[in-house]
């Protein structure tokens, strides 16, 4: 008879939806080796996530996050709250003895990074960075193509992540907004998914040359966000410091002589989530756009040059012919973001049954940091910077 693991989740807002409804969904759809209990879900405010225990299907709620780490009950600790909190946690979940999935970017820098990657190789736990993005179907199936070798060498990646929800400067001074709770802005938030991607697809950086902006360095403070509309409103507010990026972009090289050009911005008009990206090779190219996420365009050189141009790969094939899809729909009943959260809890639940490694691992999201760091390193000197 399969064991039961015990779910315990810190966070319970947007990305706790997201990875509740992973836990809930996966054991309906994916072959598990275990059991999944969602024993009990935390978080500071004691209306907030008793109202999300009962609407997420948790057991429990806690409002104190030691609760869950020291519950010898709990065998996972699924880490989603702001970045200042992610080492603290993991590092005592670690010691606890607990798998430990964490939300992107694993921590406030890389020395924070290097803390707890130590700490759960002590104890011999699984551990795992949540960069869902790598599980997008048409993504796997690029990794696959890259493997076989259908892009020859690699000369290019090229990747933009859009939002626009702060182009308003009304909007208030949340805590992604400041340096002290998130770290960065645009850069560590959605940055790190293209870096994430990079890394992924293409190999590891050597250098990178950045530039990071911010464009609004002022905003309400949260309680006076909306105030007033007269004359003389936005004198009466309070206003609080930006003190992160809203957009940041860079430069850079891979050990395999690839050449990078990301962009990562929140002040991107009529861009909600959108990513694209775009590799080149010797003997052809891939592309893809999150807002067409079932798709993967591939331009194939070895062909005729009479039959040349981007194909469309529609990447919803059962079977193992595309990666994951055989868990969900025929073909061409397409899935959606939550999916990709559910694939990341699937092969994350195995690897704690099998006590096996399951990427990416802190180990990649302390890379990750390095490159981050790397740029905001490089766009305050202005000059290259070795990851």
């Amino acid at each position: 008879m399969a064991k039961t693991l015990r779910v315990g989740m810190i966070g319970y807002r947007f990305m706790g939806k997201a990875h509740s409804n992973a836990w809930r969904q996966v054991a309906h759809f994916f072959p598990l080796k275990a059991h999944i209990e969602m024993h009990t879900i935390c978080g500071r405010d004691a209306h907030g996530v008793n109202t999300a225990r009962a609407q997420l299907g948790w057991q429990n709620a806690s409002h104190d996050w030691r609760e869950v780490v020291e519950n010898p009950l709990i065998d996972i600790v699924d880490i989603n709250t702001p970045n200042d909190s992610h080492a603290e946690i993991a590092i005592a979940a670690a010691k606890a003895g607990k798998n430990i999935l964490c939300e992107k970017p694993l921590a406030m820098d890389v020395k924070q990074c290097q803390a707890m990657l130590a700490a759960a190789e002590k104890s011999k736990v699984v551990h795992m960075v949540c960069h869902n993005y790598r599980r997008i179907p048409a993504i796997a199936q690029a990794k696959k193509m890259i493997a076989e070798g259908a892009l020859g060498k690699i000369f290019h990646y090229h990747a933009r992540y859009a939002q626009d929800w702060i182009v308003d400067p009304e909007f208030p001074l949340v805590w992604r907004l400041q340096k002290n709770v998130s770290g960065s802005g645009a850069h560590g938030d959605i940055n790190a998914h293209i870096i994430d991607l990079a890394r992924y697809l293409v190999g590891e950086f050597t250098e990178v040359n950045g530039l990071m902006h911010t464009f609004i360095t002022e905003r309400p403070l949260p309680d006076d966000a909306g105030k007033g509309q007269g004359l003389g409103a936005k004198a009466a507010r309070k206003l609080g410091k930006v003190t992160v990026d809203d957009a940041a972009m860079f430069m850079g090289r891979f050990e395999n002589g690839a050449l990078a050009n990301l962009e990562a911005t929140r002040f991107a008009l009529g861009r909600k989530n959108h990513i694209s990206v775009e590799i080149n090779g010797s003997k052809g190219s891939l592309y893809f756009d999150f807002e067409d996420m079932n798709r993967l365009k591939f331009f194939d050189n070895t062909n005729l040059p009479d039959r040349q141009g981007f194909k469309d790969i529609l990447v919803t094939q059962p079977n193992g012919t595309h990666p994951y899809f055989g868990h969900w729909w025929p073909p061409g009943h397409i899935i959606g973001y939550e999916h990709t959260f559910v694939h990341t809890v699937a092969d994350f639940v195995n690897a704690c049954v099998d006590r096996k490694s399951v990427q990416p691992t802190f180990e990649d999201g302390l890379k990750n940091q390095r490159v981050l760091e790397a740029v905001e390193k490089s766009a305050k000197t202005g000059k290259w910077t070795k990851v």
